[in-house]
């Protein structure tokens, strides 16, 4: 089956048909690090790290760019407030965005470009745009002339006579207010470069353009990014890279937010949940399948309450891999292929949680198999469960990804023996119980287990315990 994605350009789900065959080339919207990352930054990440590993298991070579914005009107200003250098403040959170998608598992970057280090780049494409008569320079700023380029705001569908475009502060000598900057004039204090117009900095749409550019070329596969850039930001890249004379992306793959009480959560709503806090309550892994499992396209509203759901599904999961890998006294290798549903979810624009439903169908066959003492059942589960587990970033076992496995150390692995050792010894009074058929105490036993957080199944080997749910 071919792969078919939604392409927000179309307004529909497409085939999938790549630039060069047998290749895939995205370039994802990164960071702007002027703060450290919220959740809702880190999902964009995660949406299109499964994506590449789709993308990879259908046997595609993947290039995968994703750009940090290193200079911007937020970076600047927090510069001023905090008194610190601009660079200082945007490496800090720079390192703090890769820590959080380290943590969650998200596959390193092709290449991960900064934005000042392409200022070369952005200075060649205002030159070829202004000598085509789509751009200008004006009081040391350079603008983008929306009206000569006339598929401007194809993508977001709206109507040039009634654009309101975000301007910032000195961009003067416009001839149109809905042109944009490209390049905006040096201002005191402020970090600048120079020009054939004069020294300043780039404009954040720039950026994207003409590093898209540099690393995957005049046309390329996937745009990707958040539904709040599909306009200023994804709609200005298009008419500069168009004008230029570059075909651009082929499809354009938005994902949903992550919103708190209805609205997208942000720094400037005081709504953000920090990766780096959450990680001390939630194994990253929890975080990891509450974030990537719903639909990319689907809005996801916070709660303490869907992360315990997440906490408890990826436990059944977990649990079932533990299981079978002690039942089998071996690792499990991953099965070859997935299994045809899930393959077929996955190929209908990344169809997630239809893909997710197919896991825990396995795990339930699987677990039943474990009831029945059927081993080879039981395995060859394990290793479809794996298979499937792996495409979405998520397998307990995966050597790449050892912080996944036994549940990661903010849940207490260090103490780990010991705590394996006191909870065998009430098991050993619960089974002692048992065979003298005193069942009340058994039953009791288990009870007081379950309040202290633990989940107890007996199973063809004895009874074992794993933390429950919080």
């Amino acid at each position: 089956m071919t792969i078919r994605l939604y392409d927000t350009d179309a307004r529909q789900i497409r085939d999938f048909t790549p630039v060069k065959p047998g290749c895939v080339s995205i370039y994802l919207c990164g960071a702007t690090v002027q703060a450290a990352p919220h959740i809702g930054h880190v999902r964009s990440g995660l949406n299109f790290d499964i994506m590449r590993r789709w993308f990879e298991y259908r046997g595609y070579d993947v290039t995968f760019i994703r750009n940090v914005t290193d200079i911007d009107d937020k970076i600047i200003r927090k510069s001023h407030e905090q008194g610190r250098p601009w660079w200082s403040i945007g490496y800090e959170n720079e390192r703090a965005f890769n820590d959080g998608y380290t943590a969650l598992g998200c596959l390193p970057p092709t290449y991960e470009p900064r934005a000042t280090g392409h200022i070369t780049e952005m200075v060649e494409m205002m030159q070829g745009l202004i000598e085509r008569g789509h751009a200008y320079a004006a009081d040391g700023n350079v603008y983008f002339d929306v009206r000569s380029f006339p598929r401007y705001l194809e993508l977001s569908r709206q109507e040039l006579d009634n654009l309101l475009q975000p301007s910032g502060e000195g961009e003067t000598g416009k001839r149109d207010p809905r042109d944009f900057a490209m390049w905006k004039a040096v201002k005191p204090g402020e970090p600048s470069w120079p020009t054939p117009w004069g020294r300043g900095r780039p404009g954040w749409h720039l950026e994207c353009s003409a590093m898209a550019h540099k690393y995957l070329g005049a046309a390329f596969d996937i745009h990707g990014g958040g539904l709040d850039l599909i306009f200023p930001h994804h709609e200005n890249e298009i008419a500069q890279a168009k004008a230029y004379g570059d075909e651009f992306a082929k499809y354009w793959v938005h994902n949903a937010w992550v919103t708190m009480a209805g609205d997208k959560m942000s720094k400037s709503l005081g709504n953000s949940v920090l990766v780096s806090e959450m990680v001390k309550q939630w194994r990253p892994v929890v975080l990891r399948y509450y974030l990537g499992t719903p639909h990319y396209r689907s809005m996801i509203e916070y709660s303490e309450e869907a992360l315990r759901e997440a906490d408890a599904a990826f436990s059944r999961i977990e649990g079932f891999v533990q299981r079978v890998t002690e039942m089998a006294g071996r690792v499990v290798e991953p099965a070859a292929e997935v299994p045809l549903s899930f393959a077929e979810a996955m190929d209908d624009d990344l169809g997630v949680p239809q893909a997710l439903a197919v896991v825990h169908t396995t795990v339930r066959q699987g677990n039943s198999a474990l009831a029945a003492d059927d081993k080879d059942a039981a395995v060859a589960r394990l290793a479809e469960v794996r298979a499937m587990l792996g495409i979405l970033g998520l397998d307990p076992l995966d050597p790449l990804d050892p912080h996944w496995a036994g549940g990661g150390a903010d849940r207490g692995q260090d103490l780990h023996g010991v705590v394996d050792h006191l909870v065998r010894l009430v098991l050993d009074q619960r089974e002692s119980a048992r065979a003298r058929k005193d069942w009340a105490t058994a039953d009791a036993i288990r009870d007081r287990l379950g309040q202290s957080g633990l989940v107890i199944e007996d199973g063809p080997q004895g009874p074992r315990w794993s933390l429950g749910a919080r």
